[in-house]
């Protein structure tokens, strides 16, 4: 079994869009934590939690890091988040 533990928070929103914009805001703020991994987070149903969407963009920069940007954004990946 592995050493590493994930902490699941429960927070509800009525939709999708709301749930990945409530869930930005927290993962930006946790940053400051050296725990947290905020490129990582993924929003579900609460009835259906094995189907998660990605709250960031999922691809690898060259530094090693995540994107910071929406899935599936338009040009070029980055770590400064861009609002929609």
């Amino acid at each position: 079994m592995s050493e590493r533990w994930v902490v699941h928070l429960p927070v509800v929103a009525h939709d999708l869009l709301a749930a990945q914009r409530l869930a930005r805001v927290v993962a930006h703020w946790t940053h400051v934590l050296p725990q947290t991994d905020p490129a990582g987070t993924t929003v579900s149903a609460e009835d259906d939690q094995n189907v998660r969407h990605w709250v960031f963009c999922d691809r690898r920069l060259s530094s090693g890091l995540r994107c910071l940007l929406w899935p599936d954004h338009d040009g070029e990946c980055s770590r400064r988040p861009r609002w929609r």
